[in-house]
């Protein structure tokens, strides 16, 4: 076999070329016989290159005709114009071919499971994912995941920020989705938990003066998987020292935006958008809004609270309850089956029904109106209705009348499903940050106290008093990067005071006893000089998601799990030896292996 060495990448060789000799070698992407002449476009991962193989030379003819789609060729050959008539303008190499002199084939290959222009099924897919990845898509898809990690690294050293790795077998962390365990062979009966963050690592780095780590870390949940959630998942990961809200967020900014200029040549905004939590789920039903689509929802329970109809009345005069309209433009136009699809479509989110009014004639007052609950209402109520929700001929009103919760959620997810069947969202990127978070939650069942991010946000707060007295008002210094209805970053200042993070663990009824074995490493070092500090840490397979534009992040890993959290590539999670668990001392139950 002759040893022909590549001199040019397929998507590189033009017309600048011509007339000069070069070696290339890739995959036949497409084999096409023209009347005895035969034509080849071979791929690499720069693009397509079209090969003419001429049956005078017939050495190389007879091996041309054997070869198919998807074998693996190294081919010599003199580069020349394409004839009138056959250029490419759709090709970056269209307006040349290579009349090949020399042909060696490297390896053949069977038939593929699916085109590699075909949208094959995602199971199939992973189950092929070396085929997959040949796709001009998910290359693509990759490429910019390096370049987006690229200008991360290159903006972080810039700033003064140290990469630095934290261990990947450590103790459990309070992330709230479920750990994956590690058995320890060398301590038997004890387990390692692969980190769900490295939450209290950079917090000890910070201790150890450190001042501005950083790291692009694989992280570990065992939870329900959905489109935008894996089990294992990659993070930007950042603290800084001597900092408050606003220094980390206005760096955290320039970064996104040095990203967006440099690796999208798009310009963001020079100051995001900062909306607290109160106002985002009032105006949005969302702690992570869209801020493209143009739809709101609107507070009218103080106009429920005396309408004998009980629906609205009843949430209305609840303290945890809420009654909120929010306007469709044009909706008039539609059908009683589209409302009845939506109606089905909140159920999924705890809604009992989706009242309605429809705008036709506003200047007719009620007559102007269509809906089956206007028979309930007051005139007086419907026109205030009209007035706060700003409704306009052709439009139309939904309503949610619930416990807050149920609506917000609801309403919220509506608003999204209504922005992509109306064709409501606008163009572009919408960045903000979401702060002034609560810094607990209440167990309505329990009456225990949760802490709404993890037990480590700093309180808006200093004082430890003012913290025990009431809880429930309490805001954390707590703050979100959402892009285009995405969460793409959290983060907060942390406590570096010992007695507030006892006290945050008190009410969060973790014991001293607990405390001091889950986290008395941390507890003990906040002993030794805590600096101020606070970090956020960025999802990166969702920012890259939404920077391809793609439907799932399962398009930007190079070799992720199904939903199942299961991969059809290697067949993983599977069975290991009883010597394996002997080792180990684990004893299945036969329930487990049933």
């Amino acid at each position: 076999m002759k040893n022909i060495m590549r001199s040019h990448y397929c998507g590189e060789v033009d017309s600048r070329l011509e007339d000069q000799e070069v070696s290339v070698t890739g995959w036949v992407h497409r084999r096409r016989d023209h009347g005895g002449v035969i034509f080849v476009d071979l791929r690499d991962r720069e693009g397509l290159l079209q090969v003419v193989f001429d049956p005078d030379n017939e050495a190389i003819f007879s091996e041309a005709e054997r070869i198919r789609g998807e074998f693996v060729l190294a081919i010599k050959g003199l580069v020349r114009s394409r004839p009138e008539g056959t250029k490419n303008p759709n090709m970056k190499t269209g307006e040349i071919e290579i009349l090949a002199t020399e042909l060696v084939t490297l390896n053949d290959s069977l038939t593929p499971p699916f085109h590699h222009d075909e949208k094959a099924n995602e199971e199939l897919r992973l189950q092929y994912r070396y085929l997959d990845l040949r796709r001009d898509n998910m290359l693509s898809n990759l490429r910019l995941r390096h370049a987006v990690t690229k200008e991360l690294r290159l903006f972080l050293d810039d700033h003064g920020f140290i990469d630095t790795e934290t261990p990947m077998l450590t103790r459990a962390t309070p992330e709230g989705a479920r750990d994956y365990i590690v058995p320890s062979r060398t301590n038997p009966g004890k387990f390692f938990a692969l980190p769900q963050s490295p939450q209290i690592f950079k917090q000890l780095l910070m201790i150890s003066g450190l001042d501005r780590y950083y790291q692009i870390v694989r992280c570990f949940r065992d939870e329900d998987l959905r489109a935008d959630r894996q089990p294992e998942f990659t993070q930007l990961d950042i603290e800084m020292s001597f900092v408050d809200e606003d220094a980390v967020m206005d760096m955290m900014e320039d970064l996104v935006r040095s990203l967006f200029k440099n690796v999208m040549k798009v310009s963001l905004p020079k100051k995001f958008i900062r909306m607290t939590y109160v106002d985002a789920m009032r105006r949005f039903g969302s702690d992570k809004p869209d801020l493209r689509i143009p739809l709101e929802l609107v507070d009218v329970s103080d106009l429920m609270a005396d309408v004998e109809f009980k629906v609205f009345a009843g949430p209305a005069k609840d303290e945890d309850g809420r009654v909120a309209a929010m306007c469709v433009p044009d909706g008039c136009k539609m059908s009683r089956k589209d409302i009845d699809d939506y109606t089905k479509y909140v159920s999924r989110y705890g809604a009992k029904g989706l009242a309605y009014i429809k705008v036709v004639d506003i200047a007719n007052k009620s007559e102007g109106l269509q809906s089956p609950i206007l028979k309930f209402l007051p005139d007086q109520v419907v026109e205030k209705i009209l007035e706060r929700t700003a409704a306009k001929d052709g439009d139309l009103i939904f309503f949610g009348a619930d416990k807050a919760n149920v609506v917000n959620d609801s309403l919220g997810a509506l608003r999204v499903r209504l922005g992509e069947d109306l064709e409501l969202i606008e163009a572009g990127w919408q960045p903000l940050w979401v702060i002034d978070f609560p810094m607990f939650n209440k167990d309505k069942t329990s009456q225990r106290w949760t802490s709404l991010h993890h037990p480590f946000t700093a309180p808006s707060i200093t004082a430890v008093d003012e913290l025990n007295s009431n809880p429930g008002t309490v805001l954390s210094k707590a703050y979100d990067m959402v892009l285009n209805g995405s969460e793409i970053g959290g983060g907060s200042i942390r406590i570096h005071n010992k007695e507030m993070q006892a006290a945050v663990f008190k009410l969060l009824d973790i014991s001293d006893e607990e405390a001091e074995e889950k986290f008395g490493f941390l507890l003990r070092a906040l002993d030794y000089g805590c600096p101020p500090h606070g970090g956020i840490a960025f999802g990166l397979d969702r920012m890259i998601m939404l920077m391809t534009g793609a439907e799932s992040i399962r398009d930007v890993i190079a070799f992720p799990k199904t939903q199942s959290a299961s991969c059809p590539l290697t067949n993983a999670p599977g069975e290991v030896s009883s010597e394996q668990l002997k080792e180990t001392g684990i004893r299945l139950r036969p329930k487990a292996i049933e």
